[in-house]
């Protein structure tokens, strides 16, 4: 498994905007087929206004076509200041 961070600044008060255009993107099926199959999750610090935008995907080949599909998108998040790649070594459920 692979993952993709990035990491966004907003501000603190645009923090509800961002997570609501996130929601209302994924609820209308709109996301690129490229990310399809993908895990997302979005942790929020909502006293500074940053967010970190976690995509799992199945392998290198499907995070390296994810990344440019949402490098090419509109940024709903807000500004992206950072993406960083790893592969998950462990996962484990507890």
């Amino acid at each position: 498994m692979w993952a993709r961070l990035a990491r966004f600044e907003n501000e603190p008060q645009n923090i509800d905007g961002a997570i609501e255009r996130i929601r209302r993107l994924a609820a209308s099926d709109e996301f690129p087929p490229e990310l399809a199959g993908a895990r997302v999750l979005m942790l929020v610090d909502r006293r500074s206004g940053s967010m970190l935008g976690l995509t799992l995907f199945e392998s290198e080949e499907a995070m390296a076509r994810g990344d440019a599909a949402m490098n090419a998108g509109p940024g709903n998040a807000g500004r992206r200041s950072a993406v960083e790649f790893y592969e998950v070594a462990i996962e484990v459920t507890l």
